[in-house]
């Protein structure tokens, strides 16, 4: 029995010891506002940029370099998503579900083959995701804060309308590489002729010959610093101001700048240049029913009426037009039963738009969910159209709006970082 007694207590001493050995726990790396950055974080999204990086045949910086890099972004990150939080905005799962689907189908792919390839590319299911969400939430916090920012006046309309027509048959898009060589908040004369040596610096570097991709990921204060700087393709019309008078009639590899804005030194490179055929306009004739989630309809009910109003429509127990009036949220629709009438698909947002281009004319959608609420759509008609003066002006007002929504996001986002309490803690070694 003493023998039973002693082993029972060995055991437990054991036990005890092998649960109380120190064990490396995640370690947080930056405080930013309310909020920290985890070091797994950290090292979660260099691994991500090296795995693209050898995917894309892409030289990358050295590792501090990197990791400066992915301190950064998620600093930015982080602090958009604290502003959600105190905003409210949240992304349910029957949302991203279905965002995720539209992924995949833009992708000509099944929910299930995507998973597959999401693990296949070596990240988890669920981190992709989380990181789906998150992109959801950022769009939605800058769409909120940025889009009142944005102001653009009928003459400015107007001009470009023209310049359009003086483009005549063709509209030159760029792909472009970008570095910013940024200036610190409230920038001394010092400091602004220290970021133009820099810069200078790297336009000698480029050059010679450096790779601009590998630079970029290593010295720029831009967006896209941690794609190599790679800003994709971009109208010319639609570009920032200060990039569109410089690339203009450039050819492919030419290194511009430095050109000195508000946020500093920019530095661009013409990765390849294409043009635009004009075609003519499609339009669409639909009309839709929108139901916005409140605190006291949760985002699954509002889901929900909307397959009710489905059915009954479809059976023949409700009508589409009344059930408009009734219900809609949207002021400038509902009077008249939901229609929007004759307008170009590109005007409405993604997934309004996605939706009504899978549609058959007379079809009614499952409910569909975009930034406003929940939406019921209905295709009444299609009809293509020859590009009229107000379809020039239309589109002549949307690439202003991205130009601005672009300039004035980049300004945003200077503006939160500066007025933001930034505490990088020193890595511990593991």
């Amino acid at each position: 029995m003493k023998l039973i007694v002693v082993s029972f207590l060995v055991g437990i001493l054991l036990s005890t010891s092998v649960k109380s050995a120190p064990q490396m726990l995640d370690s947080v790396s930056v405080i930013v506002d309310q909020g920290v950055i985890l070091e797994s974080q950290i090292e979660e999204l260099v691994t991500s940029v090296k795995r693209n990086a050898v995917v894309n045949n892409q030289t990358l910086p050295s590792d501090r370099a990197l990791r400066t890099q992915a301190i950064e972004r998620l600093i930015i990150d982080s602090l958009q998503t604290q502003l959600a939080e105190r905003m409210g905005i949240q992304i349910s799962d029957p949302q991203l579900d279905q965002t995720i689907a539209n992924i995949a189908q833009g992708d000509n792919l099944s929910a299930a083959e995507l998973r597959e390839k999401v693990i296949a590319d070596g990240m988890s299911y669920d981190v992709y995701r989380e990181e789906v969400r998150k992109e959801l939430i950022v769009g939605e916090v800058r769409r909120a804060n940025v889009r009142r920012r944005v102001y653009y006046t009928p003459q400015e309309v107007a001009n470009l309308v023209k310049l359009i027509d003086e483009q005549g048959g063709k509209q030159a898009e760029y792909h472009l590489g970008h570095i910013l060589i940024a200036f610190p908040t409230d920038p001394s004369d010092a400091d602004i002729e220290t970021s133009k040596a820099t810069a200078q610096k790297v336009i000698e570097l480029l050059n010679n010959g450096s790779e601009f991709a590998k630079i970029a990921t290593a010295s720029s204060s831009g967006a896209n610093a941690l794609e190599g700087g790679d800003m994709g393709w971009m109208n010319i019309n639609s570009m920032p101001t200060l990039f569109a008078e410089a690339v203009q009639n450039l050819a492919k590899d030419e290194i511009i700048g430095p050109i000195r804005s508000g946020a500093g030194f920019h530095i661009l490179k013409v990765i390849d240049t294409r043009g635009i055929e004009k075609v003519e306009v499609s339009e669409v004739n639909a009309r839709h029913i929108l139901i916005k989630p409140s605190v006291i309809l949760s985002d699954e009910k509002a889901q929900q009426m909307l397959r009710d109003f489905r059915e009954k429509i479809l059976a023949g127990e409700a009508d589409f037009n009344a059930l408009a009036k009734e219900y809609s949220a949207d002021p400038g629709s509902a009077l008249k039963g939901g229609e929007l009438g004759w307008s170009d698909p590109s005007k409405y947002v993604p997934e309004f738009k996605d939706t009504l281009n899978k549609l058959e004319v007379n079809e009614i959608s499952q409910p569909v969910h975009s930034e406003y609420g929940w939406h019921l759509m209905q295709l009444l008609g299609k009809r293509v159209e020859d590009a009229t003066e107000k379809v020039k002006e239309d589109k002549a007002a949307q690439l202003l709006f991205q130009r601005k929504f672009s300039e004035e996001t980049d300004a945003w986002l200077r503006e939160i970082r500066a007025g933001a309490y930034i505490e990088v803690l020193a890595k511990k070694d593991s």
